[in-house]
């Protein structure tokens, strides 16, 4: 199966189990920025529940913005934020110091372009999890796509309904299983036995 997703930011379970069951990858890299959606967010499972962690970009002036041309906004001192959100969150994990040297660098590191970034996330990830990462990028944006699977929707986690088997994690006590985070969640808490996690799960 070929599919077409977005590249986003520390992507969800339901990206992955795409990724994982497709024969080849095609990244849309031609697309308008929009607000609002899982290109520049993740979701974690914070000591208080779910918490959304947001990079901050540079808005143009024109209303239309290709995300590739669109630049992190770095004044806000984002990365320290997010690392310590992961920390606060993950530290307890099973795997959390297992992985923390391969994910911390992309913290510490200035990006100019989100989608940058994003690649860079899915690649430590892809390493982390031992998971053959190939693929195409799209080189003009088409709004229907033929002879592919289209998870392009997958970037708004408000139409992504996927529901998968509940795994044990950190807060799990306090507010139960939360379906779909950020691939770092499944990955602190299941380690190398994420990618077989993956692989039995469906869209």
């Amino acid at each position: 199966m070929h599919i077409l997703l977005h590249p986003t930011y520390f992507p969800s379970v339901s990206h992955f189990v795409a990724m994982v069951k497709a024969n080849a990858i095609t990244f849309e890299v031609e697309d308008n920025f929009q607000k609002q959606t899982n290109r520049n967010r993740m979701y974690i499972y914070s000591p208080n529940g779910i918490q959304l962690l947001n990079i901050p970009v540079k808005h143009s002036k024109g209303n239309h913005q290709k995300f590739k041309d669109t630049k992190i906004e770095q004044a806000f001192g984002w990365q320290k934020q997010h690392f310590k959100s992961l920390e606060a969150a993950y530290r307890t994990s099973p795997f959390f110091e297992y992985f923390e040297d391969d994910i911390r660098p992309l913290f510490e590191k200035k990006h100019t372009y989100m989608m940058d970034l994003n690649f860079e996330a899915m690649e430590i990830v892809t390493d982390c999890l031992g998971m053959d990462f190939s693929y195409d990028k799209t080189t003009e944006y088409f709004h229907e796509v033929d002879d592919i699977t289209d998870y392009r929707y997958l970037v708004n986690g408000k139409k992504d309904a996927s529901t998968f088997e509940p795994y044990i994690q950190v807060f799990n006590d306090k507010h139960g299983f939360i379906n779909n985070l950020s691939i770092l969640d499944l990955l602190f808490n299941e380690g190398r036995h994420a990618l077989d996690y993956l692989k039995n799960q469906s869209l």
